[in-house]
């Protein structure tokens, strides 16, 4: 099993790694002195919105021959990228003093486009020779000016590029905007424009294999891994002290129970028993909506899976910065690939828990997270055509993906669930159920479900925060997480963390008679999704400029699907450990 997994990787880190050396154009980044180098613009937007980006040419800006675009493959597509041919020609060892790429000739509407766009922080992204390049298309003069209606607007029309190469090749690319080369868009004025471009050559002795290391530099500097490691440190301790804690009063009551019960059954059988032993005729009795959990948990099984092999694709260095689509990639092709763990976990699991309507079990198995996915995505996408950005999947990209869920996903799901059927594994109770129910004794609002969640959420959350908020700076800014080492540690931190406190809080539970514990387990476990989730609002209002309708609905939109899956992962995880820890404590004792 593990070799096979480990081949697995191997086979899609080769996939995903091939555009590290070849183009889609089929180079292999190796140019002769002229060569036209190919230089991409990719998309516009406001900074501080990263959701938010426009197609380059949504702007006025001109261009000197006819704009030609360049085939995505489905990851780049997903990540909101859109390349085209841009205005400046960049040919390989071929300097350039202010040449003009083009003119143009702005009306109004166009001056008060590029007004409103230098005043939201417009930045502009290229490629060229698969190297990212940005800046900004303008700037906003407010010295010494407190009204807002004095400021001055104006659009950068002269941009400089700095290019290293080794030998043959391309290794570095930088752009700047000349700061007195400027255009006046304050007034509502026509104004003609040239677009003008410099390009400087420099030798360096960098290897084209590390080009893209300076890119991933940034979030490896000595200040940035000391915060990493504190977090580290900080979340090992905290663990550890409250773990250990827990453990030994856990060992130390278990070890008393298990005395008191064994004295118990040699000096008089007949006195009444208490505590978790007393209920051990319920403990096993099947939960309510069996279908609803099995499914849940085969979800939660297929999830967790995905987060390992995405870790270990990202361990062996896929998911360089700037490898375009990449992770999108990896996420919907491992996703379908995975489903039919989905099916033969929820399948096979409702089967012991003596169901009968497997194929129903197998279609809401199917829905529970793709489903909720899926309408997030149709209201956001929609959202993203109104605005006309983008992020707006394209109608072939859409079959695509509905292509892969019914040729790949339905039919593994299908087939993992007849697995799971056919697998006839009995489900391994120690104890024998007894007929009726036992009503469970009035119980402290502190013993409930919510506030027994808020419990089991705070511990494995207050170890993630720290990195959470690298990771949101990432994923919904322009931050370069590159570490994934460490963002590895703190997963199994998580499920550690996760998997105890569930176990110590079912303990807890069934000691106060109470054997309802099946989905309180679930919930429990996966109550720290709710937790990050929360992290969100105020990441969004304390940590970040985010604003626009766009922008706040796809940032609450799609954290609300993560955070749901890490509720159905380590729900999963939770219920997991409880049920081991369950068996193992009812089959050490002697049970009528």
């Amino acid at each position: 099993m593990a070799s096979s997994s480990l081949a697995v990787v191997a086979i899609l880190a080769t996939l995903f790694s091939l555009q590290t050396y070849v183009r889609s154009d089929g180079s292999d980044h190796r140019f002769k002195v002229g060569d036209d180098v190919p230089l991409y613009a990719n998309k516009v937007g406001p900074f501080h919105n990263p959701s938010e980006t426009y197609r380059y040419f949504d702007l006025p800006f001109c261009s000197s021959a006819p704009v030609k675009e360049k085939k995505e493959a489905l990851g780049e597509v997903l990540n909101g990228d859109r390349l085209v041919s841009a205005p400046y020609k960049l040919e390989f060892l071929s300097e350039k003093d202010s040449e003009i790429a083009c003119k143009k000739h702005l009306s109004k509407e166009e001056v008060a486009r590029f007004r409103n766009a230098v005043s939201k922080d417009y930045y502009f992204q290229m490629y060229y020779d698969d190297l990212p390049i940005w800046g900004f298309l303008g700037k906003v003069d407010k010295e010494g000016k407190t009204d807002p209606s004095e400021y001055k607007y104006y659009l950068f029309k002269h941009l400089q590029f700095d290019i290293s190469y080794n030998k043959d090749r391309v290794v570095e690319i930088s752009v700047r905007s000349d700061p007195n080369a400027i255009v006046d868009l304050t007034e509502d004025n026509e104004v003609d424009v040239d677009f003008m471009y410099s390009v400087r050559w420099k030798e360096t002795d960098t290897a084209f294999e590390k080009r893209m290391e300076k890119y991933s530099q940034s979030s490896s500097l000595p200040h940035h891994l000391e915060i990493h490691w504190f977090s580290i440190i900080n979340s090992c301790v905290t663990v550890l002290l409250l773990t250990g804690f827990l453990a030994t009063i856990l060992m130390r009551v278990l070890k008393n129970d298990f005395v008191k019960y064994a004295h118990d059954e040699e000096t008089a059988d007949d006195q009444e028993e208490t505590g978790w032993k007393y209920i051990h005729g319920d403990v096993f009795r099947y939960p309510k909506f069996k279908s609803l959990i099995a499914a849940a948990v085969g979800s939660g099984t297929q999830l967790f899976t995905l987060s390992i092999f995405i870790f270990m694709l990202a361990l062996v260095g896929v998911f360089y910065p700037y490898n375009r689509g990449a992770l999108f990639t990896a996420l919907v092709v491992i996703y379908a690939l995975t489903s039919g763990i989905a099916g033969y976990t929820a399948a096979s699991f409702y089967c012991q828990l003596e169901g009968t309507n497997w194929v129903r079990n197998l279609l809401l198995t199917g829905s529970l997270f793709c489903g909720p996915l899926f309408l997030t995505f149709c209201f956001l996408n929609t959202v993203a055509i109104a605005y006309n950005a983008t992020a707006a999947l394209p109608f072939g990209t859409i079959v695509v993906i509905f292509l892969i869920w019914t040729l790949v996903t339905s039919p593994l799901l299908v087939l993992g669930g007849i697995a799971g059927k056919n697998s006839k594994a009995e489900f391994q109770a120690p104890c024998r159920t007894t007929k009726y129910p036992r009503e469970i004794p009035p119980l402290p609002w502190y013993r409930r479900t919510v506030p027994q969640m808020a419990m089991a959420g705070f511990l494995p959350f207050s170890a993630i925060y720290i990195e959470l908020y690298y990771i949101f700076a990432s994923v919904w800014g322009h931050r370069i997480y590159t570490i994934y080492s460490i963002l590895f540690i703190v997963f199994l931190i998580l499920l550690i963390v996760t998997a105890f406190i569930t176990v110590a809080l079912t303990y807890f539970q069934l000691a106060a008679e109470d054997h309802e514990w099946w989905w309180r387990s679930f919930l429990c476990g996966g109550s720290t999704g709710i937790f990050i989730y929360a992290y969100c609002l105020y990441y969004y209002h304390a940590r970040s400029d985010m604003s626009g309708f766009m922008q706040t609905s796809f940032f609450f939109g799609y954290m609300a699907c993560i955070c749901y899956g890490f509720f159905l992962m380590l729900g999963t995880v939770g219920f997991r450990a409880s049920l081991f820890f369950v068996r193992h404590i009812y089959r050490s004792i002697k049970c009528e």
